[in-house]
């Protein structure tokens, strides 16, 4: 079909693109954990919006435990409790 005044075919509306990554640089901490759980972002990169919210709630939660761990009491050696 064309446009009668200016003989061009009208702009047809296209299908929207897929989920692209965002291309954003993820900078390594230097705690395996952590690191680990900021990789699994790229994860949403390849879905569409609503899934991102498993991977945010699954990146958030092990965030949260790596933090709780910094404030656990660490575990005596065998030979630490000694009287």
């Amino acid at each position: 079909m064309t446009d009668e005044v200016s003989g061009s075919v009208p702009d047809v509306p296209q299908e929207p693109a897929g989920p692209a990554p965002l291309g954003l640089v993820r900078t390594p901490t230097g705690h395996p954990g952590v690191d680990a759980h900021l990789e699994r972002l790229a994860d949403a990169d390849h879905l569409a919006a609503d899934g991102h919210v498993e991977v945010y709630e699954d990146v958030h939660r092990g965030l949260r435990e790596a933090l709780t761990a910094l404030d656990a009491q660490p575990v005596p050696g065998p030979y630490e409790n000694r009287s």
